[in-house]
């Protein structure tokens, strides 16, 4: 709790510090859903070649934002996003994907170039909250290999995301938008969890792993 609120307080102490010098003419609420194709990389762990990074690999993400905005230039956000992400690698003569599912909640600031406007530019920063719900990784054999991969995944992650979009008032008033985007997140720690029982074969596929994810978002919104 102490790390997160750590994370947490300077994004806070900006938006006040912001708001001290902005007149508050844009109290609005807004409601959206976003899908989120997102490409993920992380390290994992070889027998023959110790910590490697594989392919990027696609994966897809959908939720839901809450945003209040202070003005019509700055606000807050938080975002509760599912997110399916994985890795692709080979090893002489196996091939791996390993799979990893996140519900993802991050706490952003928000900078609007106008929220109210026709077309708004936006740039966003804060932290972020990841909750493991589930984890797979799928074996392809081409010779034999009697070593034994072992998946293990900590419950918790936090990462800091950031990002930049376009939104587009689609009604009369502006409150009906589309938006388009970018983001980014960079996970701070590691997320392996290395306290299961090997055998002697075996090995951890995940070691001093961080995630680290890149995303494009399509999404729909209205202010009130």
């Amino acid at each position: 709790m102490n790390i997160l609120s750590k994370q947490i307080a300077p994004v806070a102490v900006i938006a006040l510090f912001l708001l001290s010098f902005t007149k508050l003419d844009a109290q609005k609420m807004e409601f959206g859903l976003r899908f989120m194709p997102t490409f993920s990389s992380f390290e994992v762990f070889t027998p023959g070649n110790g910590r490697q990074i594989g392919d990027y690999t696609n994966g897809y993400g959908f939720g839901a934002i809450l945003g209040f905005n202070f003005t019509d230039h700055v606000g807050l956000q938080v975002e509760a996003i599912y997110s399916a992400i994985g890795q692709k690698y080979t090893e002489v003569d196996v091939e791996r994907k390993i799979n990893l599912k996140y519900i993802n909640v991050p706490l952003l600031l928000s900078l609007n170039t106008g929220k109210s406007k026709v077309v708004n530019f936006n740039l966003v920063g804060g932290p972020q909250i990841g909750v493991s719900v589930g984890s797979n990784i799928f074996t392809k054999k081409n010779g034999n290999d009697n070593t034994a991969g072992v998946l293990s995944v900590k419950k918790g992650d936090l990462g800091f995301a950031y990002g930049a979009g376009l939104d587009f008032g689609i009604n009369s008033a502006h409150t009906t938008r589309i938006g388009l985007g970018f983001r980014g997140v960079q996970g701070l720690f590691d997320i392996s969890d290395n306290n299961s029982t090997l055998s002697t074969d075996g090995y951890y596929l995940l070691d001093r792993t961080k995630v680290k994810t890149y995303a494009v978002y399509a999404g729909l919104s209205f202010l009130f």
